[in-house]
């Protein structure tokens, strides 16, 4: 069975160059947590924690008794946040003020029905209290400008300005106050320079 490698079937969602460009985004399916706070918190380990206990559940779903219907092998997606901040008058630097949708993209075969299946084993497998709070949710982004951040976390609003000045230069505006972020690095493992994130905001035509 040949394994899908998420890098190179949807190399333009996961790697764009490392300058602003413009993109459709399809609908697609997460199982997400949402919660607030400094991410560097331990509400945000333990979330991201449940997210990859359940998402490594449904990939090796074809070990059990009931393989699901239309199972392929894959590689687990990275993990993806939607940002966006408690109160609107503090500074967006001010990690306690943030809240977020945090996620990982789920491979087609998983049906709502699954994913209580998997949720359920899940819990059995890994207890976690976030798991609660687990959901299936399908988000369809749309328009969108988007680019590779190479660094650390904290110099992405470099980045984001490099993103509003594109956009006003082709006569986009953005069409949210939240933005998505895909980690494709580990920052347990790697240099924050060496970081690589994917920072991607919905946009309309002007």
């Amino acid at each position: 069975m040949e394994k899908l490698e998420y890098k190179k079937v949807y190399k333009e969602l996961y790697l764009p160059k490392e300058e602003p460009s413009v993109i459709d985004v399809p609908e697609i399916g997460f199982a997400m947590i949402e919660g607030a706070g400094d991410p560097n918190g331990e509400d945000f380990a333990e979330a991201t924690e449940a997210l990859y206990s359940f998402s490594y559940v449904v990939k090796m779903s074809y070990k059990s008794k009931d393989v699901p219907e239309g199972f392929y092998d894959y590689t687990v997606f990275p993990l993806e946040g939607v940002w966006d901040l408690i109160d609107k008058d503090k500074p967006a630097t001010l990690k306690s003020n943030l809240k977020y949708q945090i996620m990982i993209r789920q491979p087609d075969f998983l049906t709502p029905e699954l994913f209580q299946r998997f949720l359920e084993e899940t819990k059995r497998k890994k207890p976690n209290s976030k798991l609660e709070g687990l959901c299936f949710v399908r988000i369809l982004d749309g328009l969108c400008c988007q680019m590779m951040h190479v660094g650390s976390y904290d110099t992405e609003p470099v980045s984001f300005a490099r993103m509003e000045a594109y956009c006003e230069a082709q006569g986009y505006q953005r069409s949210a106050k939240t933005h998505r972020e895909i980690y494709l690095g580990d920052p347990r493992k790697t240099e924050p320079e060496k970081l690589k994130t994917v920072l991607r905001v919905q946009i309309v035509k002007k």
